[in-house]
């Protein structure tokens, strides 16, 4: 039954998406497929709908809007040139200065604002010029820029690690949220080390002269609003003194704050993000909803069982193991956006890492990992897209220098997936795990 169920579900799955059906409809459809193969189609219509209602009645779930309608606030904000200015003024001595300081913005704004396509579209547009000016190669700019923006997704606040956590059965955010620090910051020291790579072979030198500390002060001062939205909501998480929900509320009377001190915010402008931000909280809450089926149907007739039965069948190796898994999320993450890829492989894969020990925050950082790594890499990659949009140039010129950023971003994905210190040392130091 869960042979012929996981067949089912990946058959129907498969054809939709390529009929070019929303991917929230096409996990429904293949869900009650699945079901109507076990159950009479009228109880199997009725579970699908409850399900539907339980997955997206979860309270912790409330915490995805408001953290998509504080990012919006802060890409209202201006506060990219601020957190711009910030890196240049820390790291703008080093060689390829401005792709570095690409690099440490998109991270930073990246976190703040959830989004990598909005990082690599705010930041992006803020150096291309300053790029173009000092001649650098826009190929080199718009695979710098792209490669790094996914970084952001990995640090804190991350929709990605609340919608693990939802799918992994309720495994700490906030162990989570510490969790992603170190792994985010290894993706973007990773494109920082080939952007300088890059930089000294085609002679990019830094800015000249001594270091400035008094630019690096104005500069810090500058950002330090920005900057102090994650040490709040995070701070307040991680020391228990709210929720993940709540934080998430206080995140937006922040942003919406700055906003309004900055002036960058008017009336119109604040129901225009409402709006938005509502758009794209009703997806993602109805795909996580109508995933919730899916969950059922998985369980019901067993197919994460009968999954981890194949592949420890195949090989008892836990090294062995994880690479197939990596290899297999690499490739899904190509064709899929990181939210409905999470939902799907979360209760397949959970399992077979939880049969030899592996702690559930750290399979939850390979996940997110692995599946940002498909924001960067086509056919589907819309954040490598969007840099290539934002540097005016073609996919076929950007391709030879992502080659070298995919290695090194694939060799911190081996970090991560093999040495557990790097996922669970600071949840663990904070007592979360």
């Amino acid at each position: 039954m869960a042979i012929q169920a996981l067949f089912t579900v990946l058959g129907v799955l498969a054809v939709l998406l390529a009929l070019g059906v929303p991917i929230s409809y096409s996990i429904g459809i293949s869900a009650l497929a699945a079901i109507v193969q076990t159950v009479p189609p009228g109880v199997s219509v009725i579970t699908g709908a409850q399900r539907i209602f339980v997955g997206m009645s979860t309270f912790s779930l409330t915490a995805i809007p408001f953290f998509i309608l504080a990012g919006n606030l802060m890409n209202q904000g201006g506060i990219a040139k601020r957190l711009v200015d910030f890196v240049l003024a820390l790291l703008g001595r080093l060689p390829g200065a401005l792709l570095v300081t690409n690099i440490g913005a998109n991270a930073l704004f990246g976190a703040i604002s959830g989004s990598a396509s909005a990082a690599a579209a705010a930041v992006g547009s803020m150096v291309s010029e300053s790029e173009a000016e000092q001649g650098y190669d826009a190929a080199l700019c718009a695979a710098t820029n792209g490669g790094s923006a996914p970084a952001g997704l990995l640090i804190p606040p991350s929709n990605a690690l609340i919608t693990y956590s939802l799918a992994a059965g309720g495994t700490s955010v906030a162990a989570l949220f510490l969790a992603g620090y170190v792994p985010g910051l290894l993706w973007a020291a990773a494109c920082m080390l080939t952007a300088v790579a890059f930089s000294v072979r085609r002679g990019y030198r830094g800015a000249p002269g001594k270091y400035d500390w008094k630019a690096l002060l104005k500069a810090t001062l500058r950002a330090i609003p920005a900057l102090s939205l994650i040490v709040v909501v995070i701070g307040g998480i991680v020391g228990g003194i709210f929720t993940a929900t709540e934080g998430s509320a206080i995140a937006v009377v922040y942003s919406l704050i700055l906003g309004v001190l900055y002036r960058s915010i008017s009336l119109r402008s604040f129901w225009e993000i409402v709006v938005r931000s509502a758009k794209m909280s009703g997806m993602i809450v109805f795909l996580i909803g109508v995933s919730n089926i899916l969950g059922w149907v998985m369980a019901f007739t067993q197919i994460p069982q009968a999954i981890s039965a194949a592949l420890l069948g195949l090989t008892s190796n836990a090294f062995l193991i994880l690479l197939i898994m990596n290899a297999i999320l690499l490739v899904a993450g190509t064709f899929m956006d990181v939210t409905p890829a999470i939902l799907i492989f979360t209760p397949l894969f959970l399992p077979v890492v939880q049969s030899f020990g592996m702690n559930p925050v750290q399979f939850g950082l390979i996940l997110v990992y692995n599946l940002c790594i498909g924001n960067i890499t086509p056919p589907v990659g819309n954040t490598l897209f969007v840099a290539i949009k934002i540097g005016r140039t073609s996919l076929g010129k950007v391709m030879p220098y992502m080659l070298g950023y995919y290695l090194m971003i694939l060799v911190g994905l081996l970090l991560v997936t093999y040495v557990p210190f790097i996922s669970l040392g600071l949840p663990r130091a904070a007592g979360l795990l």
